[in-house]
């Protein structure tokens, strides 16, 4: 059931998941940064997606994201606990999708998309992004764009050919601006690159859950269910972090996430 008040709230489940990384990634500050590939808790995952022709839904069970034990009812992010040896903005996100690895030159038309309709509270697909993520270093001022569904139903919508300004490095995220009058992401059409001349890369599609700044190096916070605002997660939800440095690493990144479910 739906958790309405705060005695619901005492009451219901709760699981703690840890989430750390161990490793750090070189970074360029001030840009988002994937650390999902990296060691630490849960255990590194594979950067590439694993298919270019339709691509894949991403799940807790999906190497490099955290389980989630609730089985039945409804689950909300209650509290992040987090801190860094960096100074940061952390996101957290529900990966509802992911192809690629695209080459730096591709030109990809997906077809039988698996659907994440799923992991969509009830049916809005508004607020869903679409992202770009290096896999393999891009040489060149990389450009991309994505042929996606529209929250809506419209097909054939597109980002536009986005130059993306860089030559990407390993783990580098950028946020592909959806066509005016859009608001969310049911499926992704097509992926289309051009002007680098080495590197691969994937697109996903994502779900925003929370996010927090930390100031200082080793510093931190705790954001209680006033602050994260209970958003919805899922039994299967592939939880991912982001991570936007101030300065060139990625640092040591700890949450402590509480999920309560009804």
């Amino acid at each position: 059931m739906s958790i309405l008040t705060f005695d619901q709230w005492i009451a219901a489940n709760k699981q703690v998941i840890p989430y750390s990384k161990t490793a750090a990634r070189t970074t360029v500050a001030q840009r988002w940064f994937s650390v999902v590939d990296l060691a630490g808790n849960p255990g590194a995952g594979v950067l590439a997606a694993g298919s270019t022709g339709s691509g894949v839904v991403p799940t807790d069970a999906t190497a490099g994201y955290p389980p989630i034990t609730f089985t039945t009812g409804i689950g909300y992010l209650s509290s992040v606990d987090f801190g860094s040896t960096a100074s940061c903005r952390m996101a957290l996100v529900d990966r509802l999708f992911h192809s690629g690895a695209h080459a730096f030159n591709a030109g990809d038309t997906l077809t039988s998309q698996p659907s994440y309709a799923g992991r969509i509270p009830g049916s809005n697909y508004a607020g869903t992004q679409i992202w770009y993520e290096q896999v393999a270093a891009a040489t060149g001022n990389q450009s991309v764009a994505v042929g996606y569904t529209n929250q809506a139903g419209v097909t054939g919508r597109t980002t536009g050919t986005i130059a993306l300004g860089v030559a990407p490095t390993v783990g580098s995220l950028f946020l592909l601006p959806l066509q005016s009058g859009d608001s969310g992401v049911q499926k992704i059409e097509s992926v289309t690159g051009t002007v680098a001349t080495v590197g691969t890369f994937n697109i996903f599609v994502c779900r925003p859950l929370w996010n927090g700044r930390i100031t200082v190096a080793n510093g931190g916070d705790v954001h209680g269910l006033d602050r994260t605002a209970m958003p919805q997660v899922f039994a299967d939800s592939a939880l991912m972090l982001l991570i936007n440095a101030d300065a060139t690493s990625s640092g040591a990144p700890d949450l402590m996430m509480v999920i309560a479910n009804a």
